[in-house]
């Protein structure tokens, strides 16, 4: 007979994490972790600059963590150390490079079908994020210019002519960083920014004020070229201009097709949850990222774990020692 878990975790980013952490603090043990990435926080992996700063306060949302889990400001390195204790610190069974296709419940029995097999558990915890799928635009982008048109800080360097495309609070996070030690433009289609937060509006105002980000506002790109090894960026208009770097921050994907094919109900583009982000599916939650219309941070997600894991051990519907 196959092994049912207790619980199966779908993503290993800080929802999946601190879910695992709390679930062990009540004394849950039969835990499976699914990851498809090759290790746990792949979104900090591949989208954070190496050192870069990785702090409580985000995005003015919560900063106090709730539960079992608590966090510190650090660094991208320190963070990925720390999620790495924590998940060493109690045994489960977890699984990397393997992507979950569906989840689909008879009687009390999820039934997590994945490119390695069938799983069983009695509850499922879905923790994926938008970031690891990035939107990119529906103009082709030459391949020879792969190196030099990016969707993330990674290859970004010092003393080069950037151009940030997007209107969101990643566009405006990744202008106002570049524009540390690069010439910036930050261009977006709309008239002006109907999606930053406070803090973010404030920060790309003062640098546009202080020169060090040029502002293209209400303008579309409509195609890139390969002038010599250097992005020629077509606008709409038949404009160009020419920059050493172009980094896309326009936005993450909301995995639609596959909360579909789990059973969940979805309310504008969005998973609806009630008050233990638990869907209409019994036993079934999401939190983190996908959790959120606006994208959450790090506390939130720790925070969405203890709420969730709450919401289980309340129910009393198995006795975990």
């Amino acid at each position: 007979m196959a092994e049912i878990y207790d619980i199966a975790v779908i993503g290993g980013g800080p929802f999946g994490i601190a879910s695992i952490v709390e679930a062990r603090h009540n004394k849950i043990d039969k835990i499976l972790l699914l990851e498809k990435g090759d290790n746990h926080s792949q979104t900090i992996r591949k989208f954070y600059k190496d050192g870069k700063r990785v702090d409580k306060e985000y995005k003015g949302l919560a900063s106090s963590t709730k539960g079992n889990v608590v966090f510190f400001d650090g660094t991208k390195e320190s963070t990925l150390n720390y999620f790495d204790a924590l998940l060493e610190s109690g045994k489960i069974d977890a699984m990397f490079g393997v992507e979950v296709e569906s989840v689909k419940k008879a009687g009390d029995v999820f039934f997590v079908s994945t490119s390695k097999g069938v799983f069983q558990a009695h509850y499922v915890l879905i923790g994926i994020g938008r970031m690891g799928r990035p939107n990119r635009p529906t103009y082709k982008i030459p391949a020879s210019l792969n190196s030099v048109v990016n969707f993330n800080l990674n290859s970004c360097g010092e003393g080069e002519n950037i151009l940030v495309v997007g209107g969101g609070n990643s566009a405006a996070e990744y202008a106002v960083e570049l524009a540390k030690y690069n010439t910036v433009t930050l261009c977006y289609r709309k008239e002006k920014f109907t999606r930053l937060n406070e803090i973010n509006e404030e920060a790309v105002a003062q640098a546009a004020k202080d020169g060090v980000i040029t502002l293209k506002m209400a303008t579309d790109i409509e195609a890139i070229e390969d002038m010599s090894g250097k992005p020629l960026v077509r606008y709409v208009g038949n404009t160009t201009e020419i920059f050493d770097r172009v980094v896309y921050a326009i936005g993450g994907s909301m995995p639609a097709d596959f909360l579909a094919k789990c059973g969940v109900e979805m309310k504008d583009a969005q998973p609806v949850l009630d008050e233990s982000l638990q869907t209409n599916v019994e036993g079934l939650y999401i939190g983190g990222d996908i959790a959120s219309r606006t994208g959450g941070s790090i506390v939130v997600a720790l925070n969405d774990a203890h709420t969730v894991i709450s919401a289980i051990i309340a129910q009393k519907r198995f006795k975990f020692e």
